[in-house]
């Protein structure tokens, strides 16, 4: 019984640690990837005329498209900086009402558009 205790302490206390940086170690995220910025830009339209992340995911991305773009699970240290930056940056959303890299997020692989869909 203290053990269960002290964990439950110690939870409480990382929390309050990771506090303004986003907290977390890692995060359920889904991208739509395009080389071109004139296609991601195009997708990025399609995500503010309110079709759903999923859909655009699937009809634009050039990675991931037959998950609608979803990665999965991803920790800190395993994605590109930038990536990671506005990854662990945005707030929690829906697929229904996302939050998303706007403008999108330049990396070697191209132009992302980023939304989480859960933390941990």
């Amino acid at each position: 019984m203290g053990a269960g205790g002290a964990a439950a302490r110690n939870d409480s206390a990382d929390k309050k640690t990771q506090g303004p940086k986003g907290g977390g170690n890692a995060v359920k995220v889904r991208h739509i990837l395009c080389e071109k910025h004139s296609k991601i830009m195009e997708a990025m339209e399609k995500l503010k005329s309110g079709m759903r992340f999923n859909e655009v995911a699937a009809q634009y991305s050039e990675d991931k498209a037959r998950q609608g773009g979803d990665l999965g699970w991803m920790t800190r240290g395993s994605m590109v900086g930038p990536f990671q930056e506005a990854a662990f940056a945005l707030p929690v959303s829906g697929m229904d009402k996302p939050v998303f890299t706007d403008p999108p997020v330049k990396t070697k692989f191209g132009y992302h558009i980023i939304m989480v869909e859960g933390r941990k």
